[in-house]
């Protein structure tokens, strides 16, 4: 009877013990953990790798103590071995918000009282520290942008109200390099909206290696039109709005009259260099001879783009290379000078995307890499070894793997081994590389390997708690695939609810962005949207995303296809990709949504107007309505002008196609404070509807940028999508 008893306890025990594990295991996802960041990942912290290649240092902050520090680790051992800084060590210096070290490691400019100015640009109050002294020095009295020290550390250039300064530590005194600068009219050394936003870039000054000249740009953005914007502030701030008036040359409009000047220090004398007929100035940058520099030119079309090597003693350029494409060339930051001022370029010459190496006349000595793959960044050359490292798709386009090879394109080695996507970031001297691995089922991985053979060297760290925590939850697996539409084989992912059945039929929520040479579908672990995606499988929708023609990473024609006609191909691949998944036993073909933002949002918006009769219910957030109404520089790299291509323009717009809204539910979302898509955009496209008499939902969030974040905003935002597709598909 004992033994009955005692066997009887242990089958309650295992049956409660396995009920619990299976209700722990059904946990459902709200929109209050994906926004409370439940699901957050452990990152590395921004490491900066010290010149001797074997350490590296990390910002770190001590909330308890105050503390800003800077601390030295080892690569190999991860121990940390002392600290470069501290601020309760600076008197004089509460806290600091940014650092940068001096070439030779001895200095380090201290950001306090950084702000945003637009997506990359910030200023703030900045301070010179001496390592070794320890004395400060703050650089000037009043807010300024991209203090930058000299190759030799005896000086800072910084850019203030639109004019170059330098300060010679030593003398502590300043010189000002131009005295033109005015805002909304003449800008020195850091770029305008559309340069910074385009192009990737906002110091526009760049010091010699030898610290006697710097080469900048000048920008007069006089003619270009002005762009403004009210700013509403919290409740019980002001009674009237404020207005925010910048620069924004739209498609079509005049650009702001970009040169090239240099200024020699020793002489103060200022000369302008001329480059002949261009646009666009992207890219500057020195050779590692203190009297040769770069200067990159751009037509207004954008497909030819001219390499010239300038002699700073003569002023004279010489061009070394021209690349001609038929839609447009793409700048990059990949053009690495050599000691011998040969020089690494990348091109999509041979229709994908490769590493190529010139002789310092523009000759060129061989194309280091070939095949129907893409290199998708370059990581720089080792002059010891002479390899070159990259990451590339060469194990397939929704793939990552690092490689190295030598210059003369021979000996390529893989350097990681897991299939998913691999991103690199390397010590100075190219000793190690701390490797960030992830796939759809393993979120971030940090391993560090010796860059000459990727030999493991150590585990940093994973994202195993987080993996441990979605055990609890009832999670699906994101399913890469290829579908066949119009002639091509389309990525696509796909998210089934967890109690999946073949024999059911679910509603389809597809997401997309569809920009030129974007990518959506890759190989990796669910971001802050897939954990939308998974609550809203958990509620039995199967979510989808194609990455239809005109994205990245599928060689050049694939990609430019759209060229002068943004907007169509895009949507035919959209709508063919639902018609589809509608085809499918397991799909209702009479749900299926769509939504994006920005430019997905412009996309979303066309397959509710044009296709209804596929989608019954979109969503678009900050979406572009009409090209005619975004910048210069992206719109016309795609489109050419409106004047140029007024149906290209016209024929894809949201607006135009208002009257054929016959039916299905429309949420249109905006912030009031985008600098980028401007609300304007979404104002246009109620106009059309309203005037149309076509009912629709829409939200304006206040004083929100592109992004439409901050406090409960993501959450808020979100909730409302949520509810829209719960009562529409």
């Amino acid at each position: 009877m004992k033994s009955q008893k005692f066997i009887l306890n242990l089958l309650v025990v295992f049956l409660t013990s396995s009920i619990a594990s299976v209700y722990a295991q059904t946990k459902d996802i709200t929109l209050e953990d994906i926004w409370s960041g439940e699901f957050s990942q452990e990152r590395m912290q921004n490491l900066q790798s010290l010149k001797d290649g074997k350490s590296y240092i990390v910002q770190d902050y001590d909330r308890v103590s105050q503390d800003m520090k800077v601390e030295i680790f080892s690569y190999k051992t991860g121990e940390k071995t002392g600290t470069l800084l501290s601020s309760k060590a600076i008197p004089g210096l509460s806290v600091f918000q940014t650092f940068q070290l001096s070439d030779d490691e001895s200095k380090v400019i201290l950001g306090t009282n950084v702000e945003s100015i637009f997506r990359r640009s910030t200023r703030g109050i900045f301070y010179v520290y001496d390592l070794e002294s320890k004395e400060l020095v703050k650089i000037d009295e009043e807010m300024i942008q991209s203090p930058t020290f000299s190759p030799e550390g005896s000086k800072v250039g910084y850019v203030k109200n639109n004019n170059i300064f330098f300060k010679d530590i030593k003398t502590n005194s300043i010189v000002k390099v131009t005295t033109d600068g005015e805002k909304n009219k003449i800008i020195n050394g850091v770029t305008d909206w559309v340069y910074e936003e385009e192009f990737s870039f906002v110091r526009a000054f760049e010091w010699n290696p030898s610290g006697t000249k710097i080469a900048y740009l000048k920008f007069d953005e006089s003619n270009v039109p002005e762009f403004s914007m009210d700013l509403y502030g919290n409740y019980g701030q002001s009674l009237y709005p404020k207005q925010d008036v910048f620069k924004y040359p739209k498609a079509g409009e005049e650009n702001a009259k970009v040169s090239l000047h240099l200024f020699d220090i020793n002489s103060r004398r200022n000369s302008k260099i001329e480059l002949g007929n261009y646009e666009y100035l992207p890219r500057l940058e020195w050779t590692q001879d203190e009297d040769l520099f770069s200067i990159q030119t751009l037509n207004r079309y954008q497909n030819e783009l001219k390499l010239y090597l300038v002699n700073a003693e003569t002023n004279e350029p010489k061009l070394v290379l021209t690349e001609k494409d038929n839609a447009y060339v793409d700048v990059t930051d990949d053009l690495t000078f050599l000691n011998n001022n040969s020089f690494i370029w990348t091109s999509e010459k041979d229709g994908w995307k490769h590493i190529y190496h010139y002789a310092e006349n523009g000759n060129l000595i061989n194309q280091v890499t070939s095949g129907a793959w893409e290199v998708t960044n370059y990581y720089g050359f080792d002059d010891k070894s002479g390899r070159i490292y990259f990451q590339s798709t060469e194990n397939g386009s929704v793939n990552r793997d690092v490689f190295s090879v030598l210059a003369n394109g021979k000996n390529k080695l893989r350097l990681t081994r897991k299939t998913g996507t691999n991103r690199a970031d390397f010590s100075a001297d190219f000793t190690y590389f701390v490797n960030t691995f992830t796939n759809t089922k393993t979120p971030a991985v940090y391993t560090l390997h010796k860059a000459s053979n990727g030999e493991l060297v150590r585990e940093i760290k994973d994202n195993s708690a987080l993996l441990n925590k979605l055990d609890n939850y009832n999670i699906s697996p994101k399913e890469l695939s290829t579908i066949n539409v119009n002639g091509n084989e389309l990525n696509t992912w796909m998210i089934k609810p967890p109690n999946y059945n073949p024999e059911n039929s679910y509603p389809l929520l597809m997401f997309q962005y569809s920009g030129p040479g974007s990518q959506s579908v890759s190989n990796t672990f669910f971001g802050t949207n897939d954990y939308w995606y998974q609550m809203l499988a958990q509620q039995g929708y199967i979510v989808a995303c194609v990455d239809g023609r005109g994205t990245g990473y599928k060689g050049r024609d694939f990609k430019k296809v759209t060229q002068k006609e943004l907007g169509k191909f895009e949507l035919e691949d959209q709508i063919s990709a639902a018609k589809l998944f509608g085809g499918r036993d397991y799909i209702d073909a009479d749900r299926i949504g769509i939504w994006g933002w920005s430019y997905g949002g412009f996309m979303a918006s066309n397959a509710m107007f044009q296709a209804n009769d596929v989608f019954k219910a979109a969503i678009a957030v900050a979406p572009v309505t009409s090209w005619r109404f975004y910048d210069t520089v992206y719109t016309e790299r795609y489109m050419t002008t409106p004047q140029e291509n007024p149906s290209g323009y016209d024929d894809n717009s949201p607006i135009s196609h208002v009257d054929k809204f016959d039916k299905g539910n429309y949420l249109l979302v905006h912030g009031s404070a985008d600098d980028n898509v401007h609300v304007q955009n979404t104002m246009q496209l109620i106009e059309a509807l309203v005037q149309a008499n076509k009912q629709f939902d829409w939200r304006i969030y206040p004083d929100k940028n592109h992004g439409i974040y901050g406090g409960n905003t993501r959450l808020h935002l979100y909730t409302l999508m949520t509810k829209f597709i719960k009562e529409n598909l």
